[in-house]
């Protein structure tokens, strides 16, 4: 089985987002070469990778694809402001305007979802970054922003370890 990875908020060569969530870098460069290491160490070549929205600024998102491992899906965020295409030819295998069901189980959105318990569904989503408003994670939803996966992508094998404990 092929491993799947998540992660949202990147936020790639945005000046701003430094500021926004008090992310530890000193420069936009070191913000990217650092994600770019953390991604390429826990990513291979052949996994896949949903991105769940706000992936990049300044339409430097081939530069930033072309070094990134695995099949990468995007899930448009927010900031993700160019039409479709743009960022299929960046580099993306498919991307999405709207949340999609993975596994007949999970909703994958850029920002949260309403789910309850007596709901079959989970839900997987980015948006809040460090947000006091939201859990990092419970038996029904994981967010997936990079704040709070330590700047890697997390793989679904450890969301469903934390969601069942």
């Amino acid at each position: 089985m092929i491993p799947i990875y998540f992660i949202a908020d990147t936020h790639f060569s945005d000046k701003n987002i430094m500021r926004y969530e008090n992310r530890p870098f000193k420069s936009i460069e070191e913000m990217n070469q650092e994600l770019i290491y953390r991604w390429n160490c826990t990513v291979k070549k052949n996994d896949m990778v949903y991105v769940l929205g706000d992936f990049g600024a300044d339409k430097n998102e081939s530069f930033i694809l072309n070094q990134l491992n695995g099949k990468k899906y995007l899930l448009k965020g927010n900031h993700d402001n160019y039409d479709n295409q743009y960022y299929r030819d960046a580099g993306f295998t498919e991307v999405y305007d709207t949340p999609i069901i993975l596994n007949e189980f999970w909703i994958l959105s850029h920002k949260p979802m309403y789910v309850n318990q007596n709901m079959p569904y989970a839900n997987i989503f980015g948006h809040v970054h460090n947000s006091p408003i939201f859990h990092t994670y419970s038996n029904q939803h994981y967010c997936v922003s990079v704040e709070r996966i330590n700047y890697t992508p997390i793989s679904m094998h450890e969301i469903i370890k934390k969601v069942q404990t």
